[in-house]
């Protein structure tokens, strides 16, 4: 016998009764079947409701053969008649996303002739993909449509029309479907095949905000949220915005404009502090004029700067140059380098002794080594006297 699907008939029905007309032991719980039930199985990219029955707890329901199967954490007694109750805050917020899902998609079919080829609800986001691609300034428009559809607070229709009615009625559908078709009918946005429970009118959908639309495959992927997923979504996003507007010490609409700002004199600093660290460079260089071989530590060098350095220095003196830059806790980065004879024994024994990785041409050489200074100074001193 099928189950009477409630949740058709009143998709805001929160508590109901009904008899037990089964309970199987499962693996992962009972398996509860009832005369009548307002929890929604798992289909058309909507996860099941969860919720309450008889004093057990109801971890996810599916369908089968026409039967809704409440899988629960405790058994229920054949013939007993008990209240359930649905995880409303759970059943809500799908709903919510699911209609606000509905809303956009057919505004990008009505505007742009693209089909939702995928439609995933996460914890999060929900991910929809369309087949073809989406222009920044289209997507903003019809973001902003979406949202006077939920301001107009239009009644949204589900209903299976007739066999005769179904040939003249237009519809979004991801194959050719035979009757019954069941319609989910948003006046002016959408008209779609859809077997989910959605929100009675658009204004409880509340907010629809798009968060990201990317290309994939063939065509696109949004981000989105609706409702207070959406509000949630932009409460965070207003905090973590006030935060920068007091580090930039700027108004809450212009933390962009700083931010650009702050960007530019980094930019103006980097560059400046660049030839600076050049000039300081030429003048370690001096120093080591007409010695044999030189090991230099200095702080705080990037790679490259370590490299260029080595280079700066082995041009002057007549062996070879060594720099290394970090600290005796997290290792150094290191060069050799020199204008004639080959580094590469030198560096193998390097790596090997001292615990590091490197490699390069023959008259240069770089990596890095997990060693502390004065067992690098040690090293070099005994390469010295071989």
């Amino acid at each position: 016998m099928e189950t009477r699907k409630l949740f058709y008939e009143d998709p805001m029905c929160r508590a109901f009764a009904a008899r037990v007309t089964g309970c199987e032991k499962t693996e992962n719980g009972y398996a509860v079947t009832l005369d009548a039930t307002a929890f929604y199985p798992e289909g058309g990219g909507q996860a099941g409701d969860r919720g309450a029955l008889g004093g057990v707890t109801v971890l996810d329901t599916r369908e089968s053969g026409g039967q809704i199967i409440h899988l629960c954490d405790g058994p229920l007694e054949i013939g007993a008649e008990v209240p359930g109750e649905i995880h409303w805050a759970h059943r809500f917020d799908l709903m919510q996303q699911h209609t606000g899902e509905h809303i956009l998609s057919g505004l990008l079919h009505k505007y742009l002739g693209l089909h939702n080829v995928g439609f995933h609800m996460g914890a999060e986001l929900v991910e929809v993909d369309f087949d073809g691609p989406v222009e920044a300034e289209m997507l903003k428009k019809i973001e902003a449509e979406a949202n006077e559809a939920v301001w107009a607070d239009l009644p949204v229709k589900c209903r299976i029309p007739d066999p005769e009615e179904l040939e003249g009625e237009v519809y979004r559908s991801k194959r050719k479907l035979d009757w019954p078709v069941r319609l989910v009918q948003i006046p002016g946005f959408d008209s779609c095949a859809c077997c989910g429970v959605h929100v009675p009118t658009t204004g409880c959908v509340g907010l629809i905000k798009v968060i990201s639309c990317a290309k994939f495959h063939q065509g696109v992927r949004l981000e989105m949220v609706c409702g207070k997923r959406a509000y949630d979504y932009m409460a965070a996003i207003f905090e973590e915005n006030r935060k920068v507007s007091q580090a930039f010490s700027a108004k809450m609409p212009e933390t962009g404009a700083a931010a650009m700002k702050i960007k530019e004199q980094l930019a103006a600093e980097k560059f400046r502090a660049a030839g600076l660290e050049k000039q300081v460079f030429g003048y370690v260089a001096e120093s080591y004029v007409n010695h044999e071989n030189a090991v230099h530590f200095a702080d705080g060098l990037q790679p490259a700067g370590v490299r260029e350095l080595a280079e700066r220095i082995a041009g002057v003196c007549h062996g070879f140059a060594a720099v290394f830059s970090g600290t005796d806790e997290a290792g150094y980065s290191y060069c050799l380098a020199t204008r004639q004879g080959d580094l590469r024994e030198l560096n193998k024994a390097l790596t090997e002794q001292l615990g590091g990785r490197g490699g390069g041409k023959p008259q240069f050489q770089q990596g890095s080594v997990k060693a502390t200074k004065a067992q690098i100074e040690v090293f070099f001193s005994k390469a010295s006297l071989a």
